[in-house]
């Protein structure tokens, strides 16, 4: 008898580490995922100066509402531990992993941001409101603090240099920065004008690390999602130039076009950088 509930005894001791286990190795899906969170940025090649013989800076929006630029907007709330771009520069400024600069002082990265710069930004500044105690009857000055709306993001525009490379023979293109921009509509404003606000700008080459370690929305294949270097560096995005380098001050092409001539000079634009590398060959 003593026996009997010795072995009982150590099966269910067996049973209930089996279920910890269990329980422990919970994994939300067929395979648990690990690979993303040990990947590194893609390497770039090195590029010498004395290389590059032609460059040329510019200005890209990427709009969020465009079919291809979908996995940057979305999920608009974390979901199976994945966010969309916008919360996760904003968790990487508030974490101290990336740096938000000054976006209405210029794009040379020069003026670093808090996080609570940042959320001003978006409009979620804290304000004081009278409001009335209903213990006491009577109105009391009450702190309000204001909330990010992520969902504001839209649009972001791309800082990049495009360069030819002699000992490549080819034409390059790196990322500089990355800016979103909100667009609002003003309080008290019965017109409802949209506003467009640039937020800030990130380096982007410190920004690689985070965002190589985080995936995008793949509406095709879930097993073969990118992270959102890759979307970048692949460049699978549709985008359409709003300024390239030039000696008016860099000025922008709606300072001199609008509507349509403002489309065909960004379209005239994109084919002179694509024939520049063609032109240098005979076929």
């Amino acid at each position: 008898m003593k026996k009997l509930f010795i072995y009982i005894g150590i099966i269910a001791l067996v049973l209930s580490l089996g279920y910890t286990k269990s329980q422990a190795q919970i994994v939300n899906g067929a395979y648990k995922q690990t690979d993303i969170y040990e990947k590194k940025p893609m390497p770039l090649v090195s590029v010498r100066e004395s290389d590059v013989f032609w460059s040329r800076m510019i200005w890209r929006v990427i709009d969020l509402r465009e079919k291809m630029n979908i996995p940057l907007y979305y999920p608009t709330h974390e979901m199976d531990q994945r966010i969309n771009l916008i919360n996760l520069l904003l968790e990487g400024i508030e974490n101290g992993q990336i740096t938000p600069y000054d976006a209405q002082a210029d794009d040379d990265f020069k003026i670093p941001m808090s996080f609570a710069q940042v959320k001003e930004r978006f409009g979620a500044k804290a304000t004081t409101e009278q409001r009335v105690n209903f213990d006491t009857g009577e109105r009391e000055n009450v702190v309000v603090q204001g909330e990010i709306r992520p969902t504001e993001i839209k649009q972001y525009m791309l800082k990049e240099e495009w360069y030819f490379d002699k000992q490549t023979s080819a034409l390059h293109v790196r990322i500089i920065g990355i800016c979103p921009i909100r667009e609002y509509v003003r309080e008290g404003d019965t017109s409802g004008q949209v506003q467009y606000q640039k937020l800030f700008w990130v380096y982007y080459p410190e920004a690689r690390p985070l965002l190589a370690t985080n995936l995008t929305m793949n509406p095709y294949n879930d097993a073969r999602q990118v992270s959102f270097d890759d979307f970048f560096i692949k460049r699978t995005f549709s985008s359409y130039i709003v300024k390239q380098s030039n000696m008016y001050d860099n000025r922008d092409i709606s300072a001199y076009l609008t509507g349509k001539d403002a489309m065909l000079e960004s379209q005239r634009i994109e084919e002179e950088i694509f024939n520049y590398e063609q032109d240098l060959w005979e076929y």
